[in-house]
C-alpha cells in the first residue's frame, strides 16, 4: 500500500494491487491506516477529482480540503501510478 500524501491523520495511498484488468486511476483516503472501506477518488485526465464514495465518511469540509490536495499533486500522482503500474486509463 504506496502512501502518497499524509494530511494531518488522513492517509491517501493505492493499493498494491489494483485489479486485473488494472482500473482506471484513483486514490484512497482513510483516517490512520489504510482500509478497505476508505474513500474513493477518481483522478481525471485533466487533473481533476470525482468522488466515487465517502465510505470513509470524512466530514464534507475536510473532504473537499483533500480533495482540493489531491488535484493539486494529481501531476505527481499520475506519475506515480505510471511508475507502479506502468499504463493508465481515466475515469474520464
Amino acid at each position: 500500500m504506496p502512501q502518497l500524501l499524509r494530511i494531518g491523520p488522513y492517509s491517501i495511498y493505492f493499493w498494491s494491487n489494483e485489479g486485473d484488468p488494472l482500473e482506471p486511476i484513483h486514490v484512497h483516503i482513510s483516517e490512520g491506516r489504510a482500509t478497505s472501506t476508505a474513500t474513493k477518488l477518481w483522478i481525471t485526465s485533466t487533473g481533476k477529482v470525482i468522488l466515487s464514495n465517502n465510505n470513509s465518511k470524512i466530514p464534507d469540509k475536510i473532504l473537499r480540503k483533500l480533495i482540493r490536495m489531491v488535484e493539486a499533486n494529481s501531476g505527481d500522482i499520475i506519475e506515480e501510478w505510471l511508475n507502479r503500474f506502468g499504463e493508465i486509463r481515466y475515469f474520464c
